[in-house]
């Protein structure tokens, strides 16, 4: 999985404490992720699968499958009739409020201008819906069927014969054909860049669509068409401008459509009455009921409104809040639940990135010296609680971290390029540092200096300039929320004691949105998003022709060839135990690199609700499975008395 599909556009935003989270806690869909996560937003490198991916003979030629499993057979079997983690008896009804920050001036997330209401995706539909229990499995939804050639250098997808839009309209080849042009062409680079191996699509039959390949080496392209090619009505876009992202409500295949909005406070969304795929096995016993966003200037106005009952639901990322911002007595009267479960779910990396294209950060040693002075230690124990583990890996909480040494294998693909690497990475283990708690370790605070010297930095008159040019040391850390100024605020501490100036600029999401997409940043915090199976997002996220893509999420501005060499043979490992090694020599890189300086994950989902709700036994990996549940009446009429 790549990005959040909550938001496209914002999978970069550093929300509560940094996490960059439009969760599928509000958006009904588990995707990652990973702009997005993203737009976060939840990938494959190898499709081994049986049959559909098994090595093929003329008389055991691959056949339509109802989805597509990574690594070994489908969970799910062809007469399956719903997840595990749902309940298909689930009642519908009622309406149930979320929150989110900012404001919104369009209905359409799949382009860079305007921004996105929440939730904008749930009037959209994909060609496969990705299981939640799995590491990376897809199952029908628009598409019934899907087929992979024989030669990895195509797929097809044949249409639900049910599948309508809102208007009453059916979904046909036309319209999934017109879809992918479209994303290409006007819609965020996102999809171009994924995409960039598809060659032609066309019409294969009445209701197939087939994706021809310039490549049979890129054996995720197959999944992703299926999870992240949101199908839009042609005869709707012909006449209303795709680029427009305007308040129009649009005509889509989801589930939802718009009921009722206010620009940039409020949009609520209505189930659709007798919905084409509300009894299909990958949608039986989700989204149960209507929805309504309600925006809050900032996490801290959004935390009293959920106290005082002004939406329902609440995935908390904010320590403080967890430790002793539910001391109310509606928590201790069970008119509110709190609930710590555990995540499977990768981790991936919130950092402070910096912005190599910037000339003051384009020597590692700077970069190292900066992230010498970051006191993890102490910002986990008086501002969080101790609640966090420091990450240690752009591929944290998974089997895809690197540890300890190179060796066999890594070893061996790492070896050729000792002479573009550090002599480090191939004689210590990565590992950050770990201060004394104190918040001005001077241990650290040396060691930082000695590197900032080295890389020519020097200290005169209580400042620290450019030793050639005299040009002072000064950069601004940009953020969107309020709530990460007191972790910017520790790390500035630090950077003054070294001369260093630092400065802070909290801007709203929107300008924080419209900085990044083009650049415009010294250190900006944000969160890379990763799955269990990572595949072309990390073209995306690293490799040096994407670094200058205006909106494109290389946030670095990483330009290495050696990472761009292991990308290229990540997308091409051909099992899971390949996949793995050249994930670890990629993280192994990319953490000797200092291209930011690495936060904290948490191991555990943290979540409140006003008691409402019903639902399942069993949770997906992220130990929620908000898209599954309902609203009780009889708690709901009780909470009201």
């Amino acid at each position: 999985m790549r990005f959040n599909s909550a938001n496209i556009k914002s999978s970069s935003r550093a929300l509560e404490e940094g996490v960059a989270i439009k969760s599928m806690l509000l958006t009904f869909r588990r995707k990652m992720d990973c702009f997005v996560r993203t737009l976060s937003l939840l990938a494959m490198t190898t499709f081994l699968l049986s049959p559909l991916y098994a090595e093929t003979t003329p008389a055991s030629q691959p056949q339509p499958t109802h989805g597509i499993a990574i690594f070994g057979d489908l969970k799910y079997p062809a007469n399956f009739t719903h997840y595990d983690y749902v309940n298909p008896e689930a009642p519908k009804g009622g309406n149930v409020k979320l929150a989110t920050t900012g404001g919104f001036d369009s209905f359409n997330p799949f382009v860079i201008k305007g921004d996105a209401a929440a939730g904008a995706v749930l009037l959209h539909c994909t060609l496969l819906d990705t299981a939640q229990d799995e590491p990376f499995s897809l199952y029908g939804y628009l598409a019934e069927k899907v087929e992979v050639a024989p030669d990895h250098k195509s797929v097809t997808f044949t249409l639900n014969k049910n599948a309508k839009f809102s208007d009453g309209t059916p979904v046909t080849v036309d319209d999934v054909i017109f879809s992918f042009n479209m994303h290409i062409k006007k819609g965020i680079p996102l999809f171009a860049q994924y995409y960039k191996d598809v060659t032609k699509v066309e019409k294969a039959g009445p209701d197939q669509v087939r994706f021809l390949f310039s490549t049979d080496r890129n054996r995720e392209l197959p999944a992703i068409l299926g999870q992240l090619l949101y199908v839009i009505s042609k005869a709707y876009y012909t006449k209303h401008n795709f680029e427009a992202a305007d308040l129009m409500p649009p005509v889509g295949c989801g589930p939802y459509k718009v009921k009722n909005f206010q620009a940039g406070q409020t949009v609520t969304y209505e189930r659709i009455p007798g919905w084409w795929g509300e009894n299909l096995p990958s949608q039986k016993g989700q989204h149960n009921f209507d929805v309504t966003y309600i925006y809050f200037r900032d996490q801290s106005v959004q935390f009293e409104g959920f106290k005082g009952g002004a939406y329902d639901f609440r995935l908390e990322n904010i320590a403080k809040n967890w430790a002793s911002g539910y001391k109310i007595p509606a928590v201790t009267k069970g008119k509110i639940i709190l609930k710590e479960t555990p995540n499977q779910l990768p981790a991936g990396m919130i950092m402070l990135a910096f912005n190599t294209r910037r000339p003051l950060f384009k020597d590692p040693k700077v970069r190292q010296a900066l992230t010498e002075a970051f006191d993890f230690e102490w910002i986990n124990k008086n501002l969080f609680f101790n609640s966090y583990v420091r990450a240690q890996s752009y591929f944290n909480n998974s089997d895809m971290a690197s540890s300890g040494l190179p060796q066999g294998e890594e070893l061996a693909l790492l070896e050729p390029f000792k002479d573009q690497l550090p002599a480090e990475l191939f004689t210590k283990e990565f590992k950050l540092p770990v201060s004394n708690g104190s918040g001005q370790d001077r241990r650290l605070i040396e060691k930082a200096n000695k590197l900032l010297e080295e890389a020519g930095w020097v200290i005169k008159n209580g400042q620290r300039v450019n030793q050639k040019t005299g040009e002072p040391f000064t950069f601004e850390l940009l953020l969107s929320d309020p709530n990460y100024e007191r972790v910017a605020l520790a790390l500035q501490r630090n950077l003054n004691s070294l001369g260093v100036n630092m400065t802070i600029r909290t801007v709203t999401p929107s300008q924080y949105i419209e900085r990044i997409q083009s650049f415009d940043y010294d250190m900006i915090s944000t969160s890379i998003l990763e799955s269990e199976t990572p595949g072309n997002e990390q073209r995306d996220f690293w490799v040096s022709t994407y670094a200058d893509i205006p909106g494109g999420r290389n946030y670095a501005g990483i330009k290495n060839p050696v990472v761009d060499k292991l990308v290229a043979l990540l997308l091409d490992s051909q099992d899971r135990p390949t996949l793995e090694t050249h994930v670890h020599a990629l993280d192994r890189v990319l953490l000797w690199g200092y291209y930011g300086i690495p936060g904290w994950y948490g191991k555990t989902s943290r979540f409140a609700y006003w008691n409402k709700f019903g639902h399942p036994a069993k949770a997906p990996k992220d130990g929620v499975g908000f898209s599954a549940w309902w609203v009780d009446p009889a708690l709901e009429a009780k909470l009201k008395r």
